[in-house]
Parts: structure tokens; sequence; C-alpha cells
């Protein structure tokens, strides 16, 4: 423990502590292209550029065991992973698997963890190459490194977007978020009321939207046939306005967003509604959708709006006009990053 001056890690939050510990590193070896600060580093081996990421997954923190089967958590580890590849532009290659185990878990606890992670990895071609495992006195933590390829003039970082580029996304936003709400309704039934019935009737996509997301593969693969390049690119896994402002930071730029572009799936509206929660907020701030936010050029307006399950939904400008969402009302409201934040104060 240091002595002597004591700041909270919550004052600075995970991508302020990020930069706090990594602000002097400097890479020492030539094939370190790029490093901290996109959702891969980069290494560059000549004919082809290795991507590399890992996440850090822990019980009680980014899921619970209560209403998470573990085959599904599997699955949803490995494409947690894949998803920060394909948001360089990249393609998955292998993976490195971690684990820290309680007394708590059985072999067939880890075998139905496993059955997720393989059916992830051979739905994209990626292979399981080693890891590591421990015991642990809190729980279950999983850690994956994922490494990938692109070729040289194929990568996106975040860093790309300029004025007048189109901001797109894939799918749709808010539906793991809303997924997350009808799980924690109902875990009442899963502590044993037997009185208590879950209620998940047509309510099938957020539950698989939350506990089975899919790393956006398709698009890369869409946007390429196209002949696409994006200018920028991140996945959203904490909230689309935590990830444009990202991309906007980044690319010392502005952007504004269109409230009525945003793709919102039906069943996440009524779910909103049910809950009295604003849809809009949801969309932009839940997280884990796992969808591809990017940026085009404005030359690429045609060719990009004809994309299936992609939406324009605003256009970058220039840094001193800021970041604003633009209401339907026409009201502009400053973009804030409120998604995801593992390391606040409040949890």
């Amino acid at each position: 423990m240091h002595e002597g001056t004591r700041t909270e890690i919550a004052t600075l939050g995970e991508f302020g502590l990020i930069q706090h510990l990594t602000a002097d590193l400097h890479p020492q070896n030539p094939e370190t292209r790029y490093g901290i600060g996109d959702d891969a580093a980069v290494l560059d081996f000549g004919s082809r550029q290795a991507l590399v990421t890992t996440d850090l997954l822990m019980e009680g923190v980014h899921f619970d065991l209560v209403y998470t089967p573990l085959k599904h958590l599997g699955y949803k580890s490995a494409m947690v992973n894949f998803s920060d590849i394909y948001a360089m532009n990249g393609t998955p290659r292998q993976i490195t698997v971690s684990l820290a185990v309680s007394k708590r878990f059985c072999i067939e606890d880890l075998e139905a963890f496993y059955d997720g992670l393989r059916l992830a990895c051979e739905r994209h071609h990626v292979d399981i190459v080693g890891g590591d495992t421990t015991s642990s006195v809190t729980g279950l933590a999983i850690s994956i490194t994922c490494l990938g390829t692109a070729g040289p003039d194929r990568i996106v970082y975040r860093n790309g977007a300029c004025d007048t580029d189109l901001i797109c996304v894939s799918g749709d936003l808010g539906a793991a978020y809303m997924g997350l709400q009808l799980m924690e309704r109902e875990k009442a039934v899963f502590r044993g009321e037997k009185d208590v019935q879950p209620d998940f009737a047509g309510k099938e996509y957020l539950l698989e939207r939350f506990l089975k997301p899919e790393a956006r593969r398709d698009i890369v693969q869409r946007l390429e046939a196209a002949g696409i390049r994006p200018t920028a690119m991140m996945d959203i896994s904490d909230g689309l306005s935590s990830e444009l402002l990202h991309i906007c930071t980044q690319s010392h730029a502005g952007c504004r967003v269109y409230e009525e572009r945003i793709p919102i799936d039906y069943q996440t509206a009524v779910m909103a509604e049910e809950f009295n929660l604003n849809l809009t907020t949801c969309a932009l701030n839940g997280g884990e959708d796992y969808e591809l936010l990017f940026t085009v050029p404005l030359s690429c307006h045609e060719t990009v709006s004809q994309l299936e399950d992609v939406r324009i939904i605003g256009h970058i400008t220039r840094p001193e006009l800021g970041c604003a969402l633009v209401t339907r009302d026409g009201t502009e409201l400053e973009l804030k990053a409120q998604g995801w934040n593992p390391l606040k104060a409040d949890r």
C-alpha cells in the first residue's frame, strides 16, 4: 500500500486512470506501431500487422451468475474480444484464456464455460492457443487476450474522423441494457421466491442481446465489399455517447448526433416505457451493445446508406462546435459520457 498522499481511483475513472498510468510509456521496439489508446494495440511485422487486445471480466462487476448461464458467459467473453479486433477493421485469429476460479465451481461448470467459448471461436474461425488457471477467493475472474491480423492499409483507429464525415452505427442500441434491467427485475425468482414467476415472454431479443451478444464481423465484411474504409471506428461497449466522445477527443473534432436517427428496436422501446426510463438515454448510455460506431467521408453517403443494418446518425464537425445531441425538436444538448464506468465512485 502506498503511504502518504492518497488519491481515490474513482476521481479519475477507468480511462482517466489508464491515461494517468501510461502517459509516460514510450515504445522501445520498432514493431510497436500503436500502443495504448485504441481498441487494440498494433504490432508491425511487415506485410501483415498484428492486433492485440485484452479484456478482464470480474464476477459481481461485469456479470452475475445468478442469472448468467456459464455457457453464455463463455460465448460472451470471447465475443467482447473479437469485437475489439473488428473495431480495428481486423480479423481475430487466436485467443488465450486465463481463469481464476473459487472452490464453489466444479469441472462441469468449467466445461459449460468452455462450450460457449468454443462455440464463439468456431463461428469466427478463432483458435484457443493457451492461457492460465489459478485459484480465487472472491469468485470467477476471466481474462482473455485476442490476437488478430490486418493489412497495413486496412487498420482503422479512433483518431481519423474529419469535419463533415458521416457518423454511422450498426444494428440497434439500448437492447442489452434493457436485457440487464429485465434480468435484475426478475432476479427474485432465481433467489428461490417460489410465488414469483419470471416474465420473459416477448422479450427474448433483449435477453439475447444482453447474454449472448454477437461481434459484428458481417459489418466489417460489408464495408470492405462496398469499398469503404472508415476514417475512425470503435465498438460500442460502454455506450454510444462515451465511444463517440472518445473518437471526437482523439480526432480533435466535434459532432452532431440526431436523436431521431438513433436506431432502437421495438422491444427496447416497450421495455423502457415499462421501466419508466428515457429511451434516448438508454440508447446513448446503456452499453454492452457491441455494435460498431464508425465515421466515413461524406462522399460515401450514397454507398453507406444502402448497407444492410447500418444507419447514419449524424456528422463530425469542427472541434470548436463541441459535441451535441440534436433532439427531435431541434434543441442541441451537450453530449456527455454517462456510459459504463467500472471505477466510478458509486459502484
